[in-house]
């Protein structure tokens, strides 16, 4: 995973300065989707996230565009806040490119993953199947969990009151939404917070690309150890005199 360099943790300050080019481009596509949806609320069931309608009727876009739809203006004005906040910073270091990749990454992840829990034969997850899912908080919370990887000491302020570094907020943030998720809590889809995190913690961990790297390494290995079997090739130089000869 590529290294940030030094920052002084210690130092406290409200936002990461002027926005940059992919930031500003998903704030305006979530105020553009906003305020479409105030007008034409229909379109929120065609393009938000339901795993009924992906599964059953073949939906196949929703698990993009339902993270450009907000409940509420306090729904979109947290998300986009929480985006700048920790995006900037993260694309002024990755580049534009890369920094879209990650998010669209993380936000359909944050798809797959709610799809995945409505299916699950659980009482609990059940309602996840038919519940409409909409919001960038997938995406965001990929969003923390990579500004937590690449600053772990840097103060976050926990619920805008405590300055927490900022591992621990992405301990505290996704041990809050397992809890939630697995207690069947308020209308709130933490299935996609865990998504989020998860599928972003896959995709950095071994670097950039990191999720492809381990996908083709994992291939590797496994068309390797067939070859080993189908051929007989023991690694490791051992004696194979005692073995019958055909």
């Amino acid at each position: 995973m590529p290294r940030p360099g030094r920052f002084a943790a210690s130092t406290l300050s409200f936002g990461p300065g002027p926005i940059t080019p992919a930031v500003k481009w998903i704030v305006w596509a979530n105020v553009a989707a906003y305020v479409a949806s105030v007008f034409f609320p229909v379109i929120v069931e065609y393009l938000g996230l339901m795993p009924e309608s992906v599964i059953e009727r073949g939906w196949l876009w929703q698990p993009v565009t339902y993270m450009f739809f907000h409940a509420g203006i306090s729904h979109i004005l947290f998300n986009m806040l929480g985006i700048w906040m920790f995006g900037v910073e993260l694309e002024r270091m990755w580049g534009t490119k890369f920094f879209l990749r990650y998010y669209a990454i993380t936000g359909v992840g944050a798809a797959v993953t709610t799809i995945v829990v409505g299916l699950l034969p659980f009482a609990v997850t059940a309602p996840t199947y038919f519940a409409l899912t909409i919001g960038a908080s997938g995406a965001f919370y990929g969003l923390l969990l990579a500004y937590g990887m690449y600053f772990p000491d840097r103060p976050i302020l926990l619920f805008l009151l405590f300055p927490v570094p900022a591992k621990y907020v992405v301990m505290i943030y996704g041990g809050i939404s397992f809890l939630l998720a697995a207690s069947g809590g308020p209308r709130v889809a933490h299935a996609a917070h865990l998504g989020g995190l998860i599928f972003g913690y896959l995709y950095l961990h071994n670097g950039r690309g990191g999720l492809t790297a381990e996908i083709k390494y994992r291939y590797l290995k496994w068309k390797m150890n067939r070859l080993r079997r189908k051929f007989d090739v023991y690694s490791g130089g051992r004696s194979d005199w005692d073995r019958k000869v055909h």
